[in-house]
């Protein structure tokens, strides 16, 4: 141990004693929040830690973190909030609050804004695909080094769903825990009812596929409630919800592993139209018939283009003179680097 951790250790030692005087082992788990831009991922987070502050616009990717007593007079836990901002325009950063080290008490909240359901498909797909093969790689790794770990970790999110259960060889979960929130519910539940079927079923779907939590929220305290039962459970392992609610009228509340392929039923569509389908999977076919409903927005057009740099909230006066100076100095540079490149002489043998 280097002198810092020694320190630390003695601190915690004098300010958190259990009742024999010996050191409590300290709860440390990590959360990523990724999903639509501006969809309500801080708020949620605030929320969740009891801050009554006013949500800003999340720049790129984002740290907080929240502590919490599991009773008096013990060692507080640690929640780490990672938060991604830009809805899909930033997925190279989702590497960064992942790592080996702590993949294994890592977990991943994926908020969808509910009123874009036009977006709504192509946001999910692209941030789970990310998120997962980047979780893939560190396992394979991890395998490498600490064998007995990566195959705990796998193991434990088949347990998700019981052996017994008539779905556990149909499923295939998240490589980490996953909660996957609907968000602005009160707009939502302004659209047509088969509109709000068809949404609800197929996050249902999606939800149970991957062995993830589903809950629908909005600014509601009531439903915000609910989310932070859900979240208090990831980041301190906090007691379960063991309420349901599967009601498509309603505010859909679905812990993991309590929902079932023969109670969400079969994709909206006719059986006509399912058979002109062309899908080689289940999670394929259900894309297919909810896009037909609610086109998809190209990948480009949720792209970020906006330069953060731009941006009137973020700036200072001494700090955008110097890049302004530097930018000509970069553009000076490239022309005198391009006008030496074509006086150069080449020998063609």
């Amino acid at each position: 141990d280097t002198l810092w951790d020694l320190a630390i250790a003695e601190v915690e030692k004098r300010e958190n004693p259990d009742d024999d005087g010996k050191r409590v082992e300290v709860w440390e788990k990590s959360i990523l929040f990724m999903g639509n831009k501006n969809g309500g991922k801080t708020t949620i987070i605030l929320r969740c830690l009891e801050r009554d502050e006013i949500p800003k616009p999340t720049l790129a990717l984002e740290y907080t973190f929240g502590r919490r007593a599991r009773r008096h007079n013990t060692p507080k836990d640690t929640a780490h909030f990672w938060e991604l901002g830009g809805g899909t325009s930033l997925l190279e950063l989702i590497r960064i609050p992942i790592t080996s080290n702590n993949v294994r008490s890592f977990a991943v909240v994926l908020v969808l804004d509910l009123s874009k359901p036009n977006e709504l498909w192509t946001t999910m797909e692209k941030l789970l695909q990310v998120t997962r093969n980047h979780v893939n790689k560190t396992l394979t790794k991890l395998e490498k080094t600490n064998p007995e770990v990566a195959t705990e970790i796998k193991q434990r999110m088949r347990n998700n769903l019981q052996r017994d259960h008539p779905d556990y060889e149909l499923v295939d979960p998240f490589p980490i825990p996953l909660v996957i929130i609907g968000s602005k519910y009160d707009i939502f539940h302004e659209f047509d009812s088969e509109m709000r079927k068809i949404i609800s079923k197929t996050l249902r779907f999606v939800s149970h596929y991957y062995g993830a939590s589903l809950v629908f929220t909005s600014k509601s305290e009531a439903l915000l409630l609910k989310v932070r039962v859900l979240i208090n459970h990831l980041a301190f392992g906090c007691d379960k919800s063991k309420s349901v609610s599967v009601d498509h009228s309603k505010p859909l509340f679905i812990p993991a592993g309590l929902d079932s392929l023969s109670q969400i039923g079969p994709p909206p569509a006719s059986d006509s139209d399912i058979g002109k389908m062309r899908a080689n999977t289940p999670l394929e076919l259900w894309k297919k018939v909810f896009e037909k409903t609610f086109p998809p927005k190209s990948f480009c057009d949720l792209q970020d283009t906006k330069d953060p740099a731009q941006d009137l909230q973020y700036a200072e006066y001494e700090v955008d003179v110097m890049r302004a100076q530097k930018n000509q100095e970069l553009e000076q540079y490239k022309r005198n680097a391009s006008k030496s490149w074509k006086e150069m002489d080449f020998d063609p043998d």
